[in-house]
């Protein structure tokens, strides 16, 4: 009976951003739990050979490319599906970017782009998937945040700020959905091997503080994020809404 509470067999996930790293590790995750998968990206080349190598191990995958900071294409691209395929079950808001530099230097155009697609996405694809789960009564939205919301580094602080926004907003999230039957939180990974960490992972010094930061002792492999992300996304979390988990080694929980 425990193990049931955790299998989405039936179930349908949209993750956004799901070509590569994080993403496409959930989208592994959540189908190796019983999902059927909606892979979301711009690049249809790679998002088909994502789609590939998930069918090629047996599961059921479709490919759903649109702008996630397009409001208008978010929508219809939602609207769509559902109405071509079927309802889309759970979404993962996991699409977003990076750009390091100096808060004093730092190019308004990046900053702009920093809002769109790590918080503005959310609202989108959030508010076009949820419209069809209220008329549902159930649902579930998992928004992925970062170890910095909570925390700050020098030379990310608009980062820092659009993933702290991402949690409020699913504060906001619950506190306007659960009365509908949806659960809304985050999963809050700390510092993890994927491609938007390459130039830090590729830092010897980087790599040797984050050792001595963390209590865990390393980066984290992408993998581990799935079972926290099957939790939420399944019966198990019935009565979870509004919080963000972090999964971060232990970095912010101590000094």
């Amino acid at each position: 009976m425990s193990l049931a509470l955790f299998d989405l067999s039936g179930k349908r996930a949209l993750i956004t951003g799901s070509s590569q790293g994080i993403g496409f590790a959930l989208a592994r995750g959540l189908a190796q739990a019983g999902a059927e998968i909606i892979l979301n990206g711009r690049d249809q080349s790679k998002l088909r050979e994502a789609g590939d190598a998930l069918r090629s191990e047996g599961h059921t995958i479709h490919e759903l490319s649109f702008d996630v900071t397009n409001h208008e294409a978010a929508r219809a691209a939602v609207d769509r599906f559902e109405n071509e395929t079927g309802s889309i079950d759970i979404l993962v808001n996991n699409a977003g970017m990076q750009h390091r530099t100096p808060l004093e230097d730092f190019p308004p155009d990046a900053f702009e782009r920093l809002l769109q697609t790590n918080i503005a996405s959310v609202f989108h694809v959030g508010q076009a998937v949820a419209r069809h789960m209220i008329g549902r009564g159930a649902g579930k939205i998992v928004n992925i945040c970062s170890v910095q919301t909570a925390l700050a580094r020098p030379g990310i602080a608009p980062y820092t700020a659009t993933k702290g926004a991402v949690a409020n907003l699913t504060k906001g999230m619950a506190t306007d959905w659960a009365k509908h039957g949806l659960q809304c939180n985050g999963l809050a990974p700390g510092y993890f091997d994927t491609p938007l960490n390459a130039a830090l992972v590729n830092d010897p010094a980087f790599s040797d503080w984050l050792a001595n930061r963390t209590p865990a002792g390393r980066w984290g492999k992408v993998e581990e994020l799935v079972g926290t992300c099957i939790f939420l996304s399944s019966d198990a979390s019935s009565f979870v809404n509004g919080t963000t988990v972090f999964v971060d080694g232990g970095i912010s929980a101590c000094l």
